[in-house]
């Protein structure tokens, strides 16, 4: 799939204007396992509404009433023997049995990672009522890693208030949902995995990754900064064609007058659209002071690195977020393809 063109902003957020139109352009099959979640429902009602994408919502069908979606209650669906059975193939090196497989199916979650891995659905959102771990888990078990990558990751697309940072407003933080504390190389793996998920979704703007730490330039000596500056050094040699630099404080990664004083001749200090943290405490905290106190959208944490498109949610989410996380999920699916 060729990138999204932008589009003018408006009240709906840029980023997301341009992730519903795509999903709307090509329709894909993304599932929904949290049915007993009221957000989610709602949610579903109004992704059907605007034509984003085909659902599956699992769960009770005499629970569910929602207009033009699939309703699928794993414990009685016709395909659960299959996905067992297929399910205790791939985890057959474990000691899966069948009858463990079997329960296994029962889970929603599971059985809906299992219906993105048969080819039933093209995408899987879950998280407003269980853990990172309990979406991530069935995914790296049933899906595993895409080719080539060392790492899975999680990024949030903040779309904030204010257009002279990042691409008019839109900044990308990573990684703030997944990895607690990485080392330099994971740092760098974070780095350049974010920069090409920014391609992927801003396309015409080019990815200006900002190693974030409370030093610019050796500024400040300790572990961090050290941290940060050994993974600047390893991601600018695995992609030296990225606009990468660090240690930046965040100031002047993104404000030009403090990068012209703190970092002179930085290409990316000053104009960083991507913001990595050195960190999964700062990025929580870093994303949520933004969203709270700024009033920025938040979409994620999107994860990077699993084969298939399986996205989690925060369990503060609204309905709205689930909307668009469905929509960034469907643009995924569009990509993999």
């Amino acid at each position: 799939m060729t990138p999204v063109k932008r589009q003018k902003r408006s009240e709906m957020s840029d980023f997301l204007q341009r992730m519903k139109s795509a999903a709307k352009a090509d329709k894909k099959t993304i599932v929904l396992p949290e049915g007993e979640d009221p957000r989610t429902i709602e949610a579903a009602k109004k992704i059907v509404e605007e034509g984003l994408a085909n659902l599956i919502i699992l769960g009770d069908p005499s629970q569910i009433d929602v207009e033009g979606v699939t309703v699928i209650d794993p414990k009685t669906a016709e395909k659960h023997e299959a996905y067992a059975e297929k399910f205790a193939e791939l985890r057959a090196k474990k000691g899966v049995t069948i009858e463990q497989a079997r329960e296994q199916m029962n889970d929603a979650t599971y059985f809906g990672t299992m219906m993105v891995k048969m080819g039933d659905a093209d995408g899987l959102v879950s998280g407003a009522c269980h853990s990172t771990a309990n979406t991530l888990r069935p995914a790296l078990q049933i899906l595993k890693t895409a080719p080539g990558t060392k790492l899975v990751s999680a990024f949030f697309i903040m779309c904030t208030k204010t257009p002279e940072y990042g691409a008019e407003g839109t900044l990308m933080f990573a990684d703030c949902g997944l990895n607690i504390n990485p080392n330099a190389d994971e740092l760098s793996e974070i780095a350049i995995a974010s920069a090409a998920s920014w391609k992927a979704f801003m396309g015409d703007v080019e990815p200006k990754v900002a190693m974030l730490s409370f030093s610019t330039k050796g500024s400040a000596k300790g572990e961090v900064p050290e941290k940060v500056q050994e993974a600047t050094k390893l991601a600018n040699e695995k992609a030296p064609e990225l606009a990468l630099d660090g240690d930046l404080q965040l100031d002047a990664a993104l404000v030009q007058s403090v990068a012209d004083l703190k970092a002179p001749g930085s290409e990316v200090a000053g104009h960083a659209n991507i913001l990595v943290f050195p960190d999964l405490e700062a990025g929580n905290i870093g994303y949520k002071l933004v969203q709270r106190f700024g009033g920025a959208e938040a979409y994620g944490p999107i994860l990077q690195g699993i084969a298939k498109p399986v996205n989690d949610l925060s369990r503060g989410c609204s309905a709205d977020d689930i909307v668009g996380v469905v929509a960034i999920t469907a643009v995924q699916a569009q990509m993999a393809e």
